[in-house]
C-alpha cells in the first residue's frame, strides 16, 4: 500500500472527525466536534487560497491518505503564527533562590510562571494516526512532511517553531496536573476545560488564571510528578521531535502539565538536509528510500519513494512514487533521506 500526505479539503470532515472520537481526550488539536473541525477545514481553505508570502495567522490540516483506497488514515496541523487571536500561554518552570543567614541555609524552591513567551511562533500539532495504520514509518511520513511543507512556504512561517505534546492522563480521562492546579480555581473538570479550549479557545484562562507564580511543593504530589512528562504514548513523538532538533526549555502546557518542545525553524534537521531537484526519468532499481515531496500550497504532496541521484541536480524516482505525486521529466521535487 501507498500512502500519500496532502492537504485536508472539506469533503475529509466526517474521517476526520471519526478519527477524533479515538483520540481518548487531551487532544485540543483534535477535537471531536463537528463544527470545530469545520472551521478547521476552512481556515485550511483560507491559508490555501492567499498568494502572499508572509507570516499571517493561518491553520493548514493535512491528512495522510490510502492511494488504493482512497481512505484517510492520519492527520496532522501547521499553524503559522500562534498567540494572534487569543494570548498563547504557557508555564515556564523556574527556580527561585533565597537565603537565610540566620539558619545558614540555601533554598531552592521550583516555581511555575504563566507566561505568553512563545506568542508569534510556529507550531506544528494535532498529528494522529490511526491505530490501525501504525507501523511502516507512516508516523514519521506525517511528522516529516510539516517540515517540507514549511520549506516549501518558508517565508508564510515564523523564525521559532514549536510542538506541544499530550501530557498525562489517567485512566479515566482526567489530568492530574489539572485536578492538583488550574482544576481548583476553574469549579470544572479537565475533559470539560479541554473540550471548551479546544472548541473556544483559552481566553478563559486569561480570565481566571491566578497570575502570580506557583510553588510547586504546593501541589500534590500526583501533579508535581507528571510536570513536563509527555503521555505515554507520546514518548516515541517526543524522541522524533528530539532528532529533528527540538528541545524542552522548561515550556509545559497550561492544562496537562505536558512539555512545550521548541526548535529555530531553519535549523530543523529536515529542512536542513532537503535538496531540489528535477526529475530526469523513471527509474526500476532499488534506489534510496527517501520522503519526496512536490507542489505548493494546495497541490502539495508527499510521499515515500525511491531514488537516484545524478549530476547537476537531477534525479530519478520509482514509477509510484512520480505518479503519486503527479511528476513528469523536467518537474522539481524536494526529498530527504529517511531516518
Amino acid at each position: 500500500m501507498t500512502f500519500l500526505v496532502r492537504p485536508a479539503h472539506m469533503s475529509d470532515l466526517q474521517t476526520l472527525y471519526e478519527m477524533a472520537k479515538l483520540t481518548g481526550g487531551g487532544f485540543t488539536n483534535l477535537p471531536a466536534d463537528r463544527e470545530a473541525l469545520r472551521k478547521k477545514l476552512e481556515r485550511t481553505e483560507q491559508a490555501l487560497s492567499r498568494e502572499e508570502d508572509k507570516v499571517e495567522d493561518e491553520l493548514i490540516v493535512l491528512v495522510l491518505e490510502n492511494s488504493e483506497t482512497g481512505l484517510v488514515r492520519g492527520t496532522c496541523q501547521l499553524f503559522t503564527k500562534v498567540g494572534q487571536n487569543w494570548p498563547f500561554y504557557s508555564y515556564r518552570i523556574g527556580v527561585l533562590s533565597q537565603n537565610s543567614r540566620e539558619l545558614g541555609r540555601n533554598f531552592r524552591a521550583e516555581i511555575l510562571s504563566l507566561t505568553t513567551d512563545l506568542e508569534g511562533s510556529s507550531e506544528v500539532g494535532g498529528l494522529f494516526l490511526h491505530p490501525r495504520e501504525r507501523a511502516e514509518g507512516l508516523g514519521l511520513l506525517l511528522a516529516r512532511s510539516r517540515y517540507l511543507f514549511i520549506r516549501q512556504h518558508r517565508a508564510r512561517f515564523s523564525d521559532r517553531i514549536l510542538a506541544e505534546l499530550r501530557g498525562v492522563i489517567d485512566e479515566a480521562g482526567g489530568s492530574p496536573f489539572w485536578d492538583g492546579l488550574a482544576g481548583r480555581f476553574f469549579g470544572m473538570s479537565f475533559q470539560e476545560a479541554d473540550d471548551f479550549n479546544a472548541i473556544h479557545g483559552n481566553q478563559f484562562i486569561a480570565d481566571l488564571m491566578p497570575k502570580h507564580p506557583i510553588y510547586t511543593a504546593m501541589l500534590p504530589e500526583t501533579a508535581r510528578t507528571v510536570i513536563g512528562m509527555p503521555h505515554p504514548s507520546g514518548r516515541a513523538a517526543m524522541r522524533m521531535l528530539e532528532t529533528e532538533g527540538f528541545h524542552h526549555d522548561g515550556y509545559v502546557d497550561i492544562f496537562d502539565g505536558g512539555p512545550t518542545m521548541t526548535a529555530p525553524t531553519d535549523k530543523l534537521r529536515t529542512i536542513v538536509e532537503a535538496q531540489d531537484a528535477i526529475l530526469a526519468g523513471i527509474h526500476s532499481e532499488k534506489g534510496e528510500k527517501m520522503l519526496v515531496a512536490t507542489g505548493r500550497l494546495g497541490d502539495f504532496r508527499c510521499c515515500y519513494g525511491y531514488a537516484l541521484m545524478e549530476e547537476h541536480g537531477a534525479g530519478q524516482l520509482d514509477a509510484e512514487c512520480a505518479t503519486l505525486l503527479k511528476l513528469h521529466t523536467g518537474d522539481p521535487f524536494t526529498m530527504v533521506r529517511r531516518w
